[in-house]
């Protein structure tokens, strides 16, 4: 007998031995030096911070664009959130070693959380991903980092907190994708389960918050939003009641056209997910404020109620374009033509996330793209601005870990690994940048709250 000739397959690699990854990664670092990512470089054209926030309102709802400013000047840490763009164009003078993968975009360190699974049991994750697309591992680690400082500041950490703080993240980062790497794929795609994250970061201080957490994370779901923020109808129903100026009820035509698009998000989910949501009857529509960074952005509730009138919400969230695409270009990544932007929203977070909501999908309404998700899935989080010293770099290396595994799903986890390598060099260039970041960050901000005390730009604080 002789030997099978299989030929080549698209999507699946060769049979022939190829360099490895892992060499290859090692080999950048002649290009791109590990000690180079220290360097902060000023970048050509950058707009003040007052300029970058007014261009970042643009297209957004314009009477809740002061809410957002308010938020934006309650810290440095709120700043840093709301300017992921900004951040961007800062980061176009940062060094990139060219390795891509399905990057948040916004990874800054309170978007991880809490939320459930299919099964209701909870997961630990990245949870936002407005902004994602495929880029530069190297600037999502840095946003990480640079958060951590101003999150660290906030709380009255001290510097060297901070920074220990910093550097734990890339050095988790660095070394659970070492890990990844030696593992089979197989075995490496599911690696890192939630219930080990823990002792695989060594992050025991933080076990106490985790569990406090979580356990308001399992009271946070649709049945208690609905109970307090909708009242009954005559006819046996349900409906949402004004609680301004976050929640607000809307016409019956901008009801009806959010109702009508949950027709296109079916189209949009997985066959077996139908006749789940088939059960349900929608009831009423109402508009949301969310977020820090997403204010202004067009955000609905979507009340469903089954037969026994128990309800599921629905979040149909506008869906705009990644504020990192101009950037991403200016470093020579390729933006493919995207023709949703609520599709981009989705397909990025199922690559990211190990377990995704079982009702996220996309849709139009009135010509905006959106995506939808369920509103309050036992969502949770930590807020790092709140954690004690101790606490701080335990979250550092957790974040750190769950970002690498969050890459290594798009990205070859042995090409990263091969430039990041056995010691901290890496560690300590990002753990400089992002005290640096964390200062222009803090200048920023001071810039903006003047600018509202001046009455140059309009904020609504403590809403």
């Amino acid at each position: 007998m002789t030997d099978q000739r299989i030929p080549v397959v698209a999507g699946f690699r060769p049979r022939e031995a190829q360099e490895s990854p892992r060499d290859e990664g090692k080999a950048l670092r002649v290009r791109v030096p590990r000690s180079a990512h220290a360097r902060l470089v000023p970048v050509e054209g950058r707009p003040d911070a007052v300029r970058a926030v007014e261009e970042s309102n643009q297209g957004r709802v314009p009477e809740l664009t002061p809410i957002r400013v308010g938020r934006m000047a309650a810290s440095p840490f709120a700043f840093l959130r709301g300017a992921a763009g900004l951040m961007a164009h800062d980061l176009e003078g940062s060094p990139v070693t060219g390795i891509g993968t399905q990057i948040c975009g916004d990874a800054h360190a309170a978007n991880f959380g809490l939320y459930g699974d299919a099964r209701g049991r909870l997961v630990i994750d990245l949870n936002d991903f407005d902004e994602t697309v495929f880029g530069p591992w190297e600037w999502d680690l840095k946003r990480l980092a640079t958060s951590l400082v101003l999150a660290g500041r906030v709380s009255g950490a001290g510097e060297d907190v901070c920074l220990a703080a910093a550097r734990d993240a890339v050095g988790a980062y660095r070394r659970t994708m070492r890990l990844l790497a030696k593992l089979p794929v197989l075995d490496a795609w599911n690696a890192i389960a939630d219930e080990e994250l823990v002792s695989h970061t060594d992050a025991r201080d933080l076990l106490g918050t985790l569990e406090r957490v979580s356990e308001k994370a399992r009271n946070n779901t649709s049945a208690r939003f609905a109970a307090k923020a909708t009242e009954p109808t005559p006819d046996g129903g349900r409906r949402f009641v004004d609680a301004l100026p976050v929640l607000r009820r809307v016409g019956d035509a901008e009801a009806a056209a959010v109702a009508a698009a949950l027709g296109e998000y079916l189209t949009t989910l997985q066959g077996d997910r139908l006749p789940l949501l088939a059960r349900y009857a929608i009831h009423d529509v109402a508009f949301r404020v969310v977020g820090t960074g997403s204010v202004g952005t067009r955000s609905y509730v979507v009340l469903l109620l089954d037969h026994r009138g128990e309800p599921l919400v629905l979040q149909v969230k506008e869906a705009r374009p990644s504020v990192l695409i101009p950037h991403l270009r200016a470093v020579g990544f390729p933006v493919p033509q995207e023709e949703h932007e609520g599709r981009r929203v989705v397909s990025g977070q199922k690559r990211m996330q190990v377990v995704s909501d079982i009702l996220l999908g996309w849709t139009t309404v009135e010509g905006r793209p959106f995506q939808v998700r369920q509103f309050r899935n036992r969502k949770g989080s930590v807020d790092p601005a709140a954690l004690t010293p101790d606490q701080l770099d335990d979250y550092g290396r957790m974040t750190g870990a769950l970002l690498a595994r969050a890459h290594a799903h798009s990205a070859d986890p042995r090409l990263i690994a091969g430039y990041c390598g056995k010691n901290d060099e890496l560690d300590e260039a990002v753990g400089a940048f992002s005290v640096a970041y964390a200062d222009r960050t803090e200048a920023d901000h001071a810039d903006l709250v003047a600018a509202v005390r001046a009455g140059r730009i309009a904020a609504e604080e403590g809403v």
